[in-house]
């Protein structure tokens, strides 16, 4: 009996090949955009890498029907959208690594893929939308952010549970160290169903060595960078320390040594922190505070709508303090109270469940928390930031397929890196971020009428309008600068109109304030008018007044504005101050319409905030004291007079305490936020602590 054997033919990969597979037909292999390499019996030794490296322009690749077991792990292809590897014997996913530019696999009919190996294709590939034909967005996405910050939660508590060194370490003890961090880690850390174990263990050890990497190599790597110097945030005396002990930078005075572009991708929101009880002396009529955690009252409130209808606006209201948290510490440190935070804000509408949501930032973090529970929903960090500004909006999200696009809200975020991070906080995703300066970003403002239009204030004295767009189903999106101004100092504050045909806006600055024009415009502008007030007439050589350090509008044609180191807050009419014509010197004098009474302090920075709805202003001072004013109508006669006016109510530091810690005197408030009813009012220290204060029905 004749036994016959059939031998496959062997083929070699040449220039003429590839010119023969590919399309459209060329004599340059750097034109070839599709390529058809199926059923040539390939292995991974077959295909050359310096040649193919060559296909700069290719975006589609069948290699169907071959015996791959591997992908070349040093070939990059830029352009390469669709790799088809359907009937191989791939086994090693990783191999594909390089090609960052993939949308689209096809990895069927081959033996030994599973399910951590589809896990680690969506990490690896951060554009996969598309596996074996199907649209993969939701569960990439839910791999990339939240799985992966769920094991770095894991991962972080690990360390500080067992591993964290108070000094550092030397050399020839990291490399132990790693190993046996790794080790325990991938034992200890786990998530997840049994059947992508594969994938945990692959990941926790990639995140468990970066990790020590973080912890060991920043420090080297930013001495050799540009240093560019950040203006000093607050006055205060030097604090002796270890040399090993590192605080959170302040705002100003120093060399900010890390200003370059990282590499940090789309990113989870999660997390929480420590909480404080409030002693009962402070308390008022809270009822019982909640023992170790935040207090929560029992008693069955009226909708929130019922309430605005029974509540005369005319009437000043009743703030009692309902949480003091403390969710923004380094490393989740307990004991952190340096790290000072700087900026808050609400969400414009309730969330989907009517819960009233306001975001913080300072530190290396930004935090999402609910107001009536005290629960921090979202937490987002960036190593080596510090967050000084954020802003919301609603941008509109297309959904594909010819569906209409809706409304979501985002936060834009950003500090001394000069970098803003854009975030959809309800899908967790950090979705982006935009590059506005080589210098630290001092202010993030929306243009409430037009929702993707962007303002940036950075100490390079420049203020630019961004139009960042809306976002499609793969949170791509595109940014353009629109307008750049040159201011004559840091921009502190941004206040728009909340009318007017104009496009005008106010620069709060380190010498004054200014109005410009806000029309976009190709070129640089410097043009602007320098609004005054009569504090200026009393400046001498030890006194300076044109720091304007907040500004915010109370109505329509009402600002309230205060300047550094004087103990007043005017209120000035915006439409009478703008009809003025600027004298030789570019400058009008603010028409004063009141004055309010205000703390004597030389800590600069201290922002107030107005709520139009209910016709308050409230401002921090420098002892935790928040100064609360009902102006419900600055026409009336007793607003008027030469002396200020005094507050509605001085609402005093909440004297939190936990652990037997109690703090009798009050932090500086750098920033407070009020949403649109004044059902709730949050606080912001300079010692890491946020209060959220609601008003008593």
């Amino acid at each position: 009996m004749c036994c016959l054997h059939i031998q496959e033919t062997m083929v070699t990969i040449t220039e003429k090949l590839l010119l023969e597979k590919g399309s459209p037909k060329t004599k340059r292999l750097t034109a070839i955009k599709t390529l058809n390499l199926s059923k040539l019996g390939l292995t991974c030794p077959d295909l050359p890498v310096k040649l193919l490296s060559r296909l700069w322009s290719l975006e589609r690749w069948d290699l169907s029907g071959n015996k791959l077991q591997e992908f070349p792990k040093s070939l990059e292809l830029p352009e390469l959208r669709f790799l088809d590897l359907s009937d191989n014997q791939m086994e090693d996913v990783t191999s594909l690594a390089s090609l960052r530019s993939l949308e689209e696999v096809k990895m069927e009919d081959n033996l030994y893929i599973t399910v951590s190996d589809n896990y680690k294709l969506m990490t690896l590939l951060p554009k996969l939308r598309s596996y074996n034909g199907k649209d993969i967005t939701s569960t990439a996405n839910h791999v990339r952010f939240v799985f992966t910050e769920n094991l770095r939660t894991r991962i972080n508590a690990l360390w500080r549970r067992s591993y964290n060194h108070p000094d550092p370490l030397a050399p020839e003890k990291t490399a132990v160290l790693e190993e046996d961090f790794v080790n325990a880690a991938q034992k200890q850390v786990k998530y997840g169903p049994s059947s992508v174990s594969d994938f945990t263990k692959w990941k926790v050890e990639i995140m468990a060595r970066e990790h020590l990497r973080s912890l060991t190599e920043p420090e080297e790597d930013v001495s050799n960078k540009t240093n560019v110097p950040i203006p000093a945030k607050r006055k205060r005396a030097p604090v002796l320390m270890d040399d090993d002990l590192r605080l959170t930078p302040r705002k100003r005075a120093q060399s900010d040594p890390s200003l370059a572009e990282d590499d940090l991708e789309k990113r989870t929101i999660g997390g929480a922190g420590a909480t404080f009880a409030l002693t009962p002396s402070r308390a008022r009529a809270r009822g019982k505070a909640a023992g170790e955690g935040t207090a929560k009252s029992g008693v069955k409130e009226k909708t929130r709508d019922e309430a605005t209808k029974s509540i005369n606006k005319m009437q000043p209201v009743c703030l009692q303090p309902l949480h003091v948290l403390q969710c923004h510490s380094k490393e989740d440190n307990p004991q952190d109270f340096s790290t000072q935070l700087w900026d808050c804000a609400f969400q414009p509408q309730p969330d989907f469940s009517g819960s009233r949501l306001v975001a913080t930032c300072g530190g290396e973090s930004l935090c999402v928390i609910e107001c009536e529970t005290g629960a921090v929903m979202k937490k987002y960090r960036v190593a080596g930031e510090e967050f000084f500004s954020l802003a919301w909006s609603t941008v509109l999200m297309s959904r594909g397929g010819g569906a209409l696009a809706q409304p979501v809200s985002i936060l834009a975020a950003g500090g001394k890196r000069g970098l803003v991070k854009l975030i959809h906080p309800r899908c967790n995703v950090a979705y982006g971020e935009l590059r506005v300066s080589r210098k630290a970003l001092s202010v993030l403002r929306f243009d409430p009428r037009q929702g993707n239009f962007l303002f940036t204030g950075c100490y390079d004295n420049r203020i630019v309008l961004w139009d960042i767009g809306g976002l499609d189903s793969e949170y791509k999106f595109k940014a353009l600068q629109l307008l750049a101004l040159e201011s004559v100092s840091t921009p502190l504050h941004i206040c728009l109109p909340p009318s007017g045909p104009d496009a005008q806006l106010l620069a709060a600055c380190e010498d004054g304030l200014h109005l410009y024009d806000a029309m976009p415009a190709p070129a640089k502008r410097s043009d602007g008018v320098e609004i005054t007030f009569p504090i200026y007439e009393k400046e001498d050589i030890e006194h300076n007044y044109r720091t304007v350090d907040g500004i915010a509008f109370l109505a329509g044609d009402v600002v309230a504005s205060k300047n550094f180191t004087h103990d007043c807050i005017y209120l000035w009419s915006w439409s009478q101050t703008r009809s003025q014509r600027p004298d030789e010197s570019g400058r009008v004098r603010a028409v004063v319409l009141a004055k309010l009474r205000w703390a004597q302090t030389e800590i600069p920075y201290l922002a107030l905030n107005t709520c139009p709805g209910r016709s308050y202003v409230v401002c921090g001072d420098h002892e935790g004291k928040l100064w609360t004013y009902h102006v419900a109508d600055v026409e009336k006669e007793h607003f008027h007079g030469e002396e200020p006016v005094e507050p509605t109510e001085v609402l005093r530091w909440p004297a939190p305490v936990r652990e037997g810690l109690c703090w009798g005197e009050g932090p500086s408030i750098n920033s407070v936020a009020m949403d649109p009813d004044l059902w709730y009012l949050v606080a912001l220290s300079d010692k890491n602590v946020v209060t959220v204060w609601k008003r008593a029905a």
